[in-house]
């Protein structure tokens, strides 16, 4: 076994190693004491097999331990990392006629101390790194570049107004996702109807990342979207977590709105499958803020067992009075003139309570309203 310090081990002092775990540790420690010599004679004493010999000279090599001593031949260090240190037979070290002979010189290395190799190491991975942060400033100064208006939140002047058009699923819920990340003041909502419950999770958790960071959260609801038990559980949810929820009697439309930086409002209140509309500024924006602030000091809090005079299914009057309508067999412009309400205003109201009752038709709407007893 070779030792340390210059000291050999039994017999020539070329015991075999191979499949040592501290094969690494001895060739290092036999080259250190010879000072200058061939990497494959030093590996082949030890009896090193191709395979741990590849390994030890790998590991040495990247840590920076050795470094070849014949730039003519090696060209740079990293010639021996590909091997140019080895024999044939698939990296077997070939047989040398001693440190300094012509067999040896194509393989000779030189040792450096731990400490100036581990000062070495440090400092390419210190440039290393600072070569990474150089990228990543140089992609962000990229990203910023292209964001512009679009991204930061606040970054729009009192004139700049910009409006699109958002007609793909995907896209309208990448947009909320978008805003909500760069909010910093206030979010405020209005909805229809009640959410599914995995987007309700979603929202859950949107709510307390939200107002952990300072953000003011209201949310208003039409008191139709709350007569189920399982909304009911949602709204209660959102105001444990710190969201300001109100209930109004009427709500005109879904409508997010962001920092009165940007809004998000359907392109068609009766048709939600039409897509939404996009409006960045303040410009565009106040106009719908001021809606949503009428609406909002006319509405009631959640909880506070104030509601206005609904039937004991949950019904207003004008609710009634449109299913007791379509129940008789009138056409939507009939029903309007009756309300003295617009036609848009009417098919948003049956939509919706066909969405309540779970009916695909306006005729199924009717007859399951009479068969609730809603209608006489």
């Amino acid at each position: 076994m070779i030792t340390t310090g210059g000291g050999t081990g039994t017999g020539n002092g070329t015991e075999r190693s191979e499949g040592s775990p501290d094969a690494v540790v001895h060739l290092y420690q036999e080259l250190r004491r010879r000072g200058v010599s061939s990497l494959g004679e030093v590996g082949a004493q030890l009896r090193l097999s191709p395979e741990e010999y590849e390994r030890c000279r790998c590991e040495l090599t990247d840590l920076g331990l050795i470094v070849p001593t014949n730039p003519a031949q090696h060209g740079a260090r990293g010639e021996l990392r590909a091997g140019g240190g080895s024999g044939g037979g698939g990296g077997r070290p070939r047989e040398s006629g001693g440190a300094g002979g012509e067999a040896g010189d194509g393989d000779t290395v030189a040792v450096i101390d731990p400490e100036i190799a581990l000062l070495r190491l440090l400092h390419r991975e210190r440039e290393q790194l600072r070569e990474h942060l150089d990228e990543a400033d140089r992609a962000y100064d990229t990203l910023e570049t292209l964001a512009g208006a679009f991204l930061r939140a606040g970054s729009l002047t009192r004139a700049d107004a910009d409006v699109e058009l958002l007609s793909d699923y995907r896209r309208i819920q990448q947009v909320l996702e978008d805003i909500t990340d760069v909010i910093q003041h206030s979010l405020a909502s209005m909805h229809l109807t009640s959410l599914r419950r995995e987007v309700g999770e979603r929202v859950l958790s949107r709510d307390r990342r939200q107002i952990e960071n300072g953000v003011r959260v209201r949310a208003m609801y039409s008191e139709q979207a709350c007569v189920s038990p399982e909304v009911a559980e949602h709204l209660r949810r959102r105001v444990e977590a710190g969201v300001e929820v109100r209930i109004a009697s009427a709500v005109p439309m879904p409508l997010i709105i962001a920092d009165e930086q940007f809004a998000v409002v359907p392109v068609d209140p009766a048709e939600p499958a039409a897509g939404a509309v996009l409006a960045r500024g303040p410009a565009l924006v106040r106009s719908y803020l001021a809606l949503y602030e009428h609406c909002w000091h006319t509405a009631l809090p959640y909880g506070d067992g104030s509601a206005p005079d609904l039937g004991g299914d949950g019904l207003s009057e004008q609710q009634r009075a449109a299913l007791s309508m379509l129940a008789s067999g009138m056409k939507d412009e009939k029903i309007a003139r009756g309300l003295g309400v617009s036609l848009r205003t009417v098919s948003r109201m049956l939509s919706e309570l066909m969405q309540e009752m779970g009916a695909t038709s306006r005729f199924e709407a009717g007859v399951r309203a009479y068969r609730l007893g809603w209608v006489d």
